[in-house]
């Protein structure tokens, strides 16, 4: 049946040319080639993307949640105030802590002097060697009171600062863990967010084009529209899910500008074989329902329209399976044939193409 149909739609062709003949002196016809050259084969899957820093912040502390200046889908910068606790406790132990080290410091400075007299009068032999040792004995003892004093309100000031949580990068909050009035214990998640600066793209590779891939390192990545994305660094995983059996590639994207999310589908083409493929220009092809076929130039210079099996569009080529040979000449633009006089079907101007 598809042979009948395509018999029928060429001696359509036939129709429309015999119609025009001698309407004017003909087209000028342009020609090209059909030459030889490899082809890169490649497997097109779906992508996704996501963003490079992407975190939930923990609490660092115990606390109640005082206040909660920005909500989901809010900005913020590096540094903002994202949490604040309530934090009478730990303003409580630093004073504790800061109290302990005077305390430390007065009894360092005690038992420095205490040391300098002991010391001026064992050098003329006025005391014994164990009141001198026990002086020296009491500085080192007050000297590592102060040390110890010092690392107390240093972790009382840590634990101070833990009641403000800043943002750790700029970006958006996409999930907020508690609320205002809650009590939070270390570890407890807050808030999470990511940020829409470094993106990445993450796709699964079946297994037998894992390897190819991971040697080539070369991929495409396409937008919906037809745009194509700008990646940098690929990274392989370096095992299979269990599951789909598949490798994981991801690659950084090198232009986010602000039209890209995370969770948006991608088309990822990756090479994966090549072959040798006979290509003429993707203009030259007619193509009518089930059709396909090119004006082919004999050595008259005269067209014949010859029915063709087509691959695949690369650039501006089509690639030919069968019914045209190398070095054969085709009209590249067969527009300009339909309805002239250069195209004479009773000159036998369709061929049979070979299967």
């Amino acid at each position: 049946m598809e042979r009948i149909a395509a018999a029928c739609i060429v001696v359509a062709l036939m129709l429309q040319s015999s119609i025009a003949l001698g309407q004017g002196s003909g087209p000028e016809l342009m020609a090209a080639t059909a030459e030889r050259s490899e082809l890169q084969e490649t497997v097109h899957l779906d992508g996704v993307i996501e963003a490079v820093q992407q975190s939930t912040v923990s609490a660092q502390t115990s606390g109640t949640v005082q206040s909660l200046p920005y909500d989901v889908d809010d900005s913020v910068a590096a540094g903002d105030l994202i949490v604040q606790l309530e934090d009478s406790e730990q303003r409580s132990r630093l004073r504790q802590a800061q109290a302990g080290l005077e305390e430390a410091e007065a009894a360092l400075a005690d038992a420095s002097q205490r040391f300098e007299r002991i010391e001026a009068v064992h050098e003329r032999g006025l005391v014994s060697r164990q009141e001198f040792d026990q002086a020296r004995n009491n500085l080192a003892a007050a000297r590592a009171r102060v040390e110890r004093a010092k690392g107390a309100v240093s972790e009382a000031q840590e634990q101070l600062s833990y009641t403000r949580v800043l943002a750790p990068y700029g970006g958006i909050l996409t999930e907020r863990h508690v609320e205002v009035g809650e009590s939070v214990n270390p570890g407890q998640p807050l808030l999470s967010g990511l940020s829409l600066e470094q993106l990445r793209v993450v796709v699964d590779l079946p297994q037998k084009y894992a390897e190819l891939a991971r040697t080539e390192r070369q991929a495409q990545v396409t937008l919906a529209d037809g745009r194509v994305l700008e990646t940098g660094e690929m990274t392989f995983y370096p095992y299979a899910n269990p599951q789909t059996h598949t490798f994981r590639l991801r690659m950084r994207l090198s232009e986010p500008n602000g039209s890209l999310f995370p969770g948006m589908l991608v088309k990822v083409s990756v090479p994966v074989t090549s072959r040798e493929a006979l290509w003429v220009p993707a203009s030259s092809l007619i193509q009518r329902s089930e059709l396909r076929a090119v004006f082919v130039l004999d050595q008259q210079d005269q067209p014949r329209l010859r029915q063709v099996r087509t691959g695949v569009r690369q650039n501006g080529r089509l690639e030919i399976l069968a019914g045209l040979s190398e070095g054969e000449r085709v009209v590249t633009n067969p527009s300009e044939l339909v309805g002239s006089d250069r195209l004479n079907p009773a000159e036998g101007a369709v061929e049979e193409s070979n299967p």
